[in-house]
C-alpha cells in the first residue's frame, strides 16, 4: 500500500513507495527465538516446590523483552516509509508520534548511493541526496538501491538531456 492520496498534491504521481530493507528485522527475529528458548529453559528449570508466581515473573520478563526487542523494532520498521513522487521525496516514520520530511526534487543537485559488502549481498544500500543548502540527506537501507538511483536520476535530470518527463 502506498502513501494515501490525501498526502499528495494535485496532479502529483507516486512513482515508488518502500520501507527500509528487511535486514532491519533479522535481530528482532533472533531475539524472538532466543527469548522463547530462554523462557522454556527457565520454566523447565524452575523447581516444582517454588511458588507459582515465579513462573509468572519469568513469563512477564519474557513478554517485556519481546515487546522491547521484537515488537517495537517491527513496528518502527512497519511505520517508516520512503515515497518517491514526480515532485518530491517523502519520508514518514513514527508509531505514535509521527514525523516526516519532504524534499522537493528541484532542490536535489546530486544523487549517489553507497553499498557495503553486506548491503551488496542483501541487495540494499544508502541513497545519498545532495542539495545546495544542506548537508546530504541519507536514506538508509533502501531495497534495490541501484534501481531507485536510476529512477531518481531519470526524474531529476531527464529535462537536462533534452528528454521530456512523463
Amino acid at each position: 500500500m502506498g502513501l494515501p492520496s490525501k498526502f499528495l498534491g494535485q496532479g502529483e504521481v507516486e512513482i515508488l513507495h518502500m520501507r527500509t530493507h528487511g535486514k532491519k528485522l533479522v535481530i528482532p527475529a533472533v531475539v524472538l527465538v532466543v527469548v522463547a528458548v530462554l523462557l522454556g529453559v527457565a520454566i523447565a528449570m524452575t523447581p516444582p516446590d517454588w511458588p507459582p508466581w515465579v513462573v509468572w515473573v519469568e513469563v512477564g520478563v519474557a513478554v517485556v523483552a519481546w515487546l522491547l526487542w521484537t515488537v517495537y523494532p517491527f513496528l518502527r520498521w512497519l511505520t517508516s516509509t520512503y515515497t518517491l513522487t514526480d515532485r518530491r521525496i517523502i519520508t514518514r516514520k513514527g508509531i505514535i508520534n509521527k514525523s516526516g520530511h519532504d524534499l522537493p526534487l528541484s532542490r536535489i543537485n546530486n544523487v549517489a548511493y553507497q553499498r557495503s559488502l553486506l548491503d551488496r549481498i542483501l541487495g540494499c544500500g544508502t541513497l545519498v541526496l545532495t542539495t545546495a543548502a544542506e548537508a546530504p540527506v541519507l536514506l538508509d537501507d533502501i531495497p534495490d538501491v541501484e534501481r531507485v538511483h536510476v529512477l531518481m536520476t531519470e526524474l531529476l535530470f531527464a529535462d537536462d538531456e533534452g528528454e521530456h518527463k512523463d
